[in-house]
C-alpha cells in the first residue's frame, strides 16, 4: 500500500511516488478543469516573473527559426523530391501524373507540418534545458512549504542525454499516433469529425508528458513511470495539454506560451506526485487551529 512521506507525497513499497488513488482520486471532469487551471496559473507565474519569462523565450525563438527554415525548404524543394521519387509517373497521361504528384507533395508538406507540431516542444525543451530547469526550480521554490526545490543528482551532460533520449522516445510514439490518425483521416465522416478531436487529445497528452518531464526528471522519475502517472489521470493531461496543442497551431504563440507552460507543468507535476504546496500547508494549519479552537470552546 502507498505510504505518505514527510514531504507529503504518496509512495509505493518500492519508494517510488505515485499520484492520488482510491478515495483520494478526483473525478475526471474535475481533473480536466484542474489541468487547464495549471496552464493558466503557469502563464500568470511567468508573466509575474519578467526576467525568467524573458530568458524562457530564447529557446523557443531559436527552435522556431530552425523549424521555419526547414518547412520553407520542404515547400520549395518538395515538388522536386516527389518528382525524383516517382519516376514511374513520367509516362502517365495528362493530367493524372501532375495531380498524383501534386497530391503527394501536399501530403509530404502536411506530414512535415504534423511532425513539426509533434516535435516542437521536445526540441525546444532540449535546446532550452538549462533555461527551463532553472525556471522549473524557481516555480518549485515559490510554492514549496519549505522554500526548497528537488535537485537532480546527475551532472548537466547526463541530464541533456536523458532528456534527448526520452524526448526521442516520446517523439517516436507521437509520430506513430500521428501517422495512424493521418491515415484514418481519409475515412468518410470519421476522418472529418472524430479524427481531428483524437489528434488534439493525443498531441495534448504528449505535450503534457514532455513539459512535466522537466520537473519529474529532476525528481528522478523515469519515462515509463511518467507515462504511467499521466495515463492514470488522462483528463488532467488533456486539460493541460490539449489547449496548448490548439494554441501551438499558430507559430509564434508556441514561443510565447512555453515559459508559462513549463511553469504550469511544474505545478501539475507536484499534483501528480501529491506534493504539498505552501498554500495547502497554510490552509491545513488554519483548519487544524480552527478545529482545536472549536474543541476548546466546546469543552
Amino acid at each position: 500500500m502507498p505510504t505518505r512521506s514527510p514531504r507529503g507525497e504518496r509512495k509505493r513499497n518500492d519508494g517510488f511516488p505515485v499520484g492520488p488513488t482510491g478515495p483520494d482520486r478526483v473525478s475526471p471532469m474535475r481533473d480536466l478543469g484542474a489541468g487547464f487551471g495549471y496552464l493558466v496559473k503557469g502563464q500568470r507565474w511567468a508573466v509575474g516573473h519578467g526576467r525568467a519569462y524573458g530568458f524562457g523565450l530564447l529557446p523557443g525563438l531559436i527552435t522556431l527559426v530552425l523549424y521555419a527554415a526547414a518547412l520553407v525548404a520542404l515547400a520549395v524543394y518538395g515538388d522536386g523530391f516527389v518528382t525524383w521519387a516517382t519516376p514511374f509517373a513520367d509516362h502517365w497521361s495528362s493530367p493524372w501524373g501532375g495531380l498524383f504528384r501534386g497530391f503527394l507533395a501536399v501530403v509530404l508538406f502536411a506530414l512535415g507540418l504534423l511532425l513539426a507540431v509533434l516535435t516542437f516542444t521536445a526540441v525546444t525543451l532540449l535546446v532550452g534545458q538549462p533555461f527551463y530547469e532553472s525556471l522549473s526550480e524557481r516555480v518549485d521554490r515559490s510554492v514549496s512549504p519549505d522554500g526548497r526545490a528537488p535537485q537532480s543528482s546527475h551532472p548537466l551532460w547526463r541530464e541533456l542525454w536523458v532528456s534527448a533520449r526520452d524526448g526521442l522516445r516520446v517523439v517516436v510514439r507521437a509520430t506513430l499516433w500521428g501517422v495512424l490518425l493521418f491515415a484514418l483521416g481519409f475515412l468518410p465522416f470519421v476522418g472529418q469529425s472524430v479524427v481531428p478531436v483524437l489528434g488534439f487529445l493525443v498531441t495534448g497528452f504528449f505535450l503534457a508528458e514532455e513539459l512535466t518531464a522537466v520537473a519529474l526528471q529532476r525528481r528522478g522519475v523515469e519515462l515509463r513511470e511518467r507515462l504511467a502517472l499521466l495515463r492514470a489521470r488522462k483528463t488532467l493531461a488533456w486539460g493541460f495539454g490539449t489547449p496548448l496543442a490548439v494554441a501551438f497551431l499558430v507559430p509564434f504563440v508556441a514561443v510565447f506560451l512555453m515559459p508559462g507552460a513549463v511553469a504550469g507543468a511544474t505545478l501539475m507535476a507536484r499534483d501528480l506526485l501529491d506534493e504539498d504546496t505552501a498554500e495547502e500547508t497554510a490552509e491545513g494549519d488554519g483548519d487544524y487551529h480552527d478545529n482545536n479552537f472549536a474543541q476548546g470552546a466546546t469543552a
